[in-house]
């Protein structure tokens, strides 16, 4: 999860690799570090906490790091060890000759330790990475020459990594490799911007080389060379980025948070265009590389992910089963890879990921490959790993996501399993041709509806006002928007630290509403259709022991009025696509709370954006 930035060239490093690390926070922001090439050593600047501690640190130093033009930079997500100074990355050798950053994890690391030791090389620190600088140097002491040794050492290393390595001896040369974790080389004019992601050097250059895994890069400020495990040369190709700088502001809204909740209704509008052209045509939906006679021949759909992509994959069970009527499961990814999997050439897999990074779910997806299964990815980054492993990319288009907390790109998610759910029940015949159309024709409506929210969000800050202060919060649904409460729920937690839980509304009896009393909130999502009547039962009894109740809902029944302390009324929308309007006021709910209670919104405690280690 951590973020890397490697820079080389003809500017101040320091300069580039704080602004790099900056756009990386939502990678994990425990500690932080800088290795910067002097005249004939490296100076290492590291500080506990946010960024903002190790930017001070280096401004104190200003006279002394402005001149230097290579340099290596990271922030950390604590993996091995406590977020220290001294587990802070950079990472040196005894000698203190090379410099290393990383992310991922060594898997064999304390079995390389143990052989290291008894060689005479002292350890510092408590992390797996440690290992990684101490081998380098061992191979370097014997070959001089930086790429072959980096060459030598991944030989020798289990697991998943991105390295970024500098040395005293070499004041013009970067060497990066990696395996199973992202790393991609910003190409500019004289210079080269090493990253774990694109935010980190897009306002300098569009252009970039995507790694691949075992990949060895050589950099200096006039050339990059790759080559492979095997010492053989690789062609390389240079794409060009399809990102603005501007993404990366937040537009004059306090959060990213925020910022993202309201570009919600124009990622919609963004998705539809050119896949949804009119209510009497069939959805447009190329990126799925099935033909007629495979769809109609698939006898299961397997949906594998994590976190709020999972709560988004359950929504799609749900979808896919009504429309489609194909039986679909959904498991987190974690689970998914330690089990053994019954799948065939009959059987559709879906991997969500927002980062298209997440390590559980790429091994999951290598997992289901092998057993010859069609592979369709769902993510923002059409250019991850995840996407390059597809048979099918549907990519969600939702632009940059800064905020931890995912809003605009869970939107993203739903979207494309409806859009799924209409391709395929297009194709099999499966739905009513009626109701296909009636749902695309809500569905051109929902960016319109959810600006509707966001123009009235008086009574939701009202209630975000009204329960900040609770120590517990419990949401309750049925059917389609169950997963909807419990993305609710794990909004709440994520950054307002609020221990919230999203329950079947039918499941309260059966333990949960031991729990409820005056001092427990209980948010109902009572959206009109099928289980309508149940939830308000279910509500029913929650009030009557004494729970305080809160009504998400698109009923304007005055009776709610009666049993719930709050009434959130939000656009009116058929049941199928209820989940698309009722999460905008939960995230929502969510941010105020959070803002209240002044949290860190954007970064909330312990949490990364892309999770790239299992």
């Amino acid at each position: 999860m951590c973020g890397i930035v490697g820079y080389i060239g003809n500017k101040s490093a320091v300069d580039i690799l704080i602004d790099g690390l900056k756009q990386l926070e939502y990678r994990g922001y425990d500690s932080s570090g800088v290795a910067l090439m002097n005249t004939d050593n490296i100076d290492i600047y590291k500080a506990e906490g946010k960024l903002q501690n190790l930017a001070d640190k280096l401004f104190m130093n200003r006279d002394k790091v402005v001149n230097s033009t290579l340099g290596i930079g990271h922030i950390r997500w604590a993996t091995h060890g406590a977020p220290t100074v001294i587990n802070a990355h950079p990472h040196t050798c005894n000698c203190g000759g090379v410099a290393v950053v990383h992310n991922g994890i060594i898997e064999n690391y304390k079995e390389l330790r143990a052989k290291l030791e008894a060689e005479g090389c002292v350890f510092r620190s408590q992390t797996d990475t440690e290992t990684v600088a101490h081998l380098i140097a061992k191979k370097y002491s014997q070959c001089k020459n930086l790429t072959e040794a980096v060459r030598l050492a991944s030989l020798e290393i289990e697991g998943a990594y991105a390295i970024c390595v500098m040395h005293k001896d070499l004041p013009n040369e970067l060497v990066v490799t990696k395996r199973n974790a992202p790393l991609i080389v910003g190409v500019g004019e004289d210079e080269f911007i090493v990253a774990s992601d694109v935010p980190a050097f897009i306002k300098y250059t569009k252009k970039a080389v995507y790694l691949k895994d075992n990949q060895i890069a050589t950099i200096t400020r006039e050339n990059l060379n790759i080559i492979d495990l095997n010492n053989n040369s690789i062609f390389f190709t240079t794409e060009v980025l399809p990102w603005e700088p501007a993404s990366l502001s937040k537009m004059g809204y306090k959060h990213f948070m925020l910022k993202e909740i309201h570009e919600q209704p124009a990622v919609i509008r963004n998705i539809l265009s050119g896949k949804l052209r009119s209510v009497d045509e069939d959805i447009y939906l190329d990126e799925l590389k099935l033909d007629k006679d495979s769809i109609k021949n698939l006898s299961r759909i397997q949906i594998i992910a994590c976190g709020t992509s999972l709560h988004a994959a359950m929504i799609g069970k749900y979808i896919i089963e009504s429309l489609c009527e194909i039986p679909v499961d959904v498991e987190a990814s974690s689970e998914y890879i330690y089990r053994k999997n019954v799948t065939d050439k009959n059987t559709l897999v879906i991997g969500v990921s927002q980062s298209g990074e997440t390590a559980d779910t790429l091994t999951a997806i290598k997992q289901a490959k092998s057993k010859s299964c069609h592979i369709v990815i769902i993510t923002n980054r059409p250019d991850s790993a995840m996407a390059r492993e597809a048979d099918s990319l549907l990519a969600i288009n939702a632009g940059i996501e800064v905020s931890v907390a995912a809003t605009k790109s869970y939107m993203a998610q739903l979207l494309s399993f409806y859009l799924l759910a209409l391709k395929i029940a297009e194709t099999k015949g499966s739905a009513d041709k009626s109701l296909l159309k009636s749902l695309k024709e809500d569905l051109i409506l929902i960016p319109q509806k959810l600006e509707q929210i966001l123009s009235n969000k008086d009574q939701i800050q009202q209630c975000a006002r009204e329960y900040a202060n609770t120590k517990d919060f419990i949401f309750i649904a049925r059917g389609v928007n169950y997963p909807t409460a419990l993305e609710g729920a794990l909004k709440l937690k994520e950054i307002s630290y609020i221990n919230a839980t999203g329950y079947c509304a039918g499941e309260l009896k059966h333990g949960p509403i031991a729990m409820l009393d005056e001092s427990m909130p209980v948010l109902a999502i009572l959206m009109k259709g099928l289980v309508y009547d149940k939830i308000l039962s279910n509500s029913e009894e929650s009030k009557a022991r004494n729970a305080r109740m809160i009504a998400l809902t698109n009923s304007n029944d005055v009776k709610l009025d009666l049993l719930f302390d709050f009434v959130i009324r939000v656009p009116d929308v058929q049941e199928y696509l209820s989940p698309l309007i009722a999460i905008v006021p939960l995230q929502l709910l969510a941010y105020y709370i959070a803002e209240f209670l002044g949290k860190d919104v954007d970064q909330p405690r312990n949490l990364a954006k892309s999770v790239t280690v299992e």
